[in-house]
């Protein structure tokens, strides 16, 4: 068990990432073409500037979009390394350390975990044509349920038996390997005053888009972690049940591995585009409420998807 100061000094490291730069990876080449069709974009639809989020004060979008057609991925954004509230798109961070575990043999996917009842948050489904029952207080369901149950229907209450099945600790220091410093998942899915000792006044969970589509492109070309990983995190991003953000631009032909995630003034899409002629990864962070979100994600999806096509 770590001391206080050793919990401390983690804390504080924790909360210093965010304030780094991102480094883009060596392995991506950065596109000029792709990054002024992409400003164009977002300035045709007005979003450009900054959106007063209320208490949060004002924040811009964080938008990267990482072409895979050809040899090389292909790298473009806008305000892509602007840290943001992700909100349950940082699931998917969540989701590939279990898996890490699952492939190291320190956990398994039928392993059995008893629902403890801090963690049980949902009171409603998202999606009532879910058949699932909401998770309660003793209940015993395997990893891999719980797994499925965060990413396809973003269940909080899963989310937060895996954050503490993983440990903060360990996720972070996958996403240290890759060099996402910043995008520490800080925080479950609950009230402040039922956080584990040591993190009731942590910083909340940021990531930007360029860290998310590098997490993303990796899945797609098989070298997260190991690429039984990977697939395994396809699996699981292509069976996303919120389809109402980015997904509805795109073509009805298109595969979209994808995790979504909204909250207050945030409203945000990542994931993996494949139409069998082009195949790019696009994330992309608003910080705008669902309702005013909606008509920009799915312009936002039906010209970028364009601009792919006519890259070909």
């Amino acid at each position: 068990m770590k001391t206080p100061r050793v919990l401390l000094l983690g804390l504080l490291m924790t909360g210093l990432g965010g304030a780094q730069t991102p480094l883009i990876p060596t392995y991506l080449k950065q596109d000029a073409g792709l990054a002024a069709g992409l400003e164009g974009i977002v300035s045709e639809l007005a979003l450009e500037g900054s959106f007063d989020t209320g208490e949060d004060g004002f924040e811009q979008i964080s938008l990267a979009v990482i072409d895979l057609t050809g040899k090389k991925p292909r790298l473009g954004g806008v305000q892509m390394d602007n840290f943001i509230y992700p909100a349950s798109v940082y699931k998917m961070y969540v989701a590939a350390e279990i898996l890490h575990q699952v492939s190291q043999g320190r956990l398994s996917l039928e392993q059995s975990h008893i629902i403890a009842g801090h963690n049980a948050v949902d009171r409603s489904k998202e999606w009532t044509s879910d058949p699932r029952p909401l998770l309660q207080a003793g209940d015993t369901v395997t990893v891999n349920y719980l797994l499925d149950l965060m990413i396809t229907r973003s269940d909080n209450s899963a989310a937060n038996c895996l954050i503490d099945l993983a440990t903060r600790r360990s996720i972070d220091s996958l996403m240290h390997t890759y060099g996402w410093q910043g995008s520490e998942v800080t925080r479950k899915f609950l009230k402040r005053r039922f956080e584990d000792p040591g993190y009731e006044a942590v910083r909340g969970t940021e990531t930007c888009a360029l860290h998310a589509a590098d997490f993303l492109c990796r899945i797609a070309t098989g070298r997260l972690v190991n690429p039984w990983v990977s697939m395994q995190m396809m699996c699981l991003l292509g069976r996303q049940l919120d389809n109402a953000k980015l997904a509805v631009g795109l073509p009805p032909g298109a595969m979209f591995y994808h995790k979504t995630g909204w909250y207050g003034s945030w409203s945000h899409d990542a994931g993996i585009v494949d139409d069998g002629q082009v195949r790019y990864v696009v994330a992309c962070f608003l910080p705008l409420p669902e309702e005013k979100a909606a008509a920009k994600h799915r312009q936002l999806a039906e010209k970028i998807h364009t601009l792919m096509r006519a890259r070909r």
